[in-house]
């Protein structure tokens, strides 16, 4: 059991509500949503073991050591909210230990980040090759190359490109380790089966214009968790918080408050 913990933040004030941030960022990437939010509810910002400021433990670069790193610096019990590779973990915790989970909400995230013959509304498998061989040879043009897919099509591109590299490198380079392995993790899950155990209240945010995760998925979630709900921000891509900051935090205020 490492004795390592991830870095939180706490701010704000009322229901416990946790952010788990997306890969190759940190959680300062929700300062637009956490003013809004942080009067509401008390937010706990956690840097993803080897990002940001959190410091990266020895043994596998898992889903399972995600959830055991997040749960040593959480409340006992909480709201989480996840952003794509965050997703997977708050929907992770939500389904292996759903004591310490109020509701779950899922951001541009799926059960499974890339195609399979039964599932196809995800990224193409050599998108995510190329990706890890790109990352071998430069981490930080992969990394900010990642972000710029993540904002295509976005009503606010070039605002939201500029603000996920404005914010990615703000502590130093990820752990080179956690961005390998993350990669890995982001081609290699699948929580399919798990969603439907999922016995908190669950919602799903998607940006139409994702192209990481297609809003298609939406439904097929919804079949795997058919008490589920989800909302699609038309004009979204992959990150809505960024370019729909007051829809996405009323939606998310409307969801905690139901």
């Amino acid at each position: 059991m490492s004795k390592l913990k991830p870095y939180i933040e706490t701010v704000g004030q009322g229901p416990d509500l946790v952010l788990l941030h997306g890969w190759g960022l940190h959680s300062g990437i929700w300062e637009l949503i956490t003013e809004q939010l942080s009067q509401h509810y008390t937010l706990h910002l956690v840097d993803l073991p080897g990002f940001g400021r959190s410091p990266l433990p020895g043994g596998d670069y898992s889903i399972e050591l995600l959830t055991e790193q997040v749960l040593k610096v959480t409340p006992d019990k909480a709201h989480y909210l996840g952003w794509s590779m965050g997703g997977l973990v708050a929907t992770n915790i939500a389904v292996n230990h759903s004591e310490r989970v109020e509701s779950l909400i899922t951001v541009s995230s799926s059960p499974r980040f890339v195609q399979a013959d039964d599932w196809q509304h995800a990224m193409k498998p050599n998108i995510m090759d190329s990706f890890c061989r790109y990352l071998e040879e430069d981490y930080q043009g992969t990394i900010i190359r990642f972000l710029a897919i993540q904002a295509i099509g976005s009503e606010t591109q070039k605002e939201d490109i500029r603000r996920l590299r404005d914010t990615v490198f703000i502590h130093g380079m990820p752990a080179s380790r956690a961005l390998r392995e993350g990669l890995n993790l982001l081609n290699d899950v699948d929580l399919r089966e798990s969603l439907k155990q999922i016995s908190v209240p669950f919602l799903g945010l998607y940006g139409r214009l994702d192209s990481l995760v297609p809003t298609k998925a939406a439904e097929e979630v919804q079949k795997l968790s058919p008490h589920s709900e989800h909302h699609i921000f038309p004009k979204a891509s992959h990150a809505p918080f960024l370019s729909h900051t007051d829809q996405f935090v009323e939606k998310v205020r409307e969801f905690l408050a139901a």
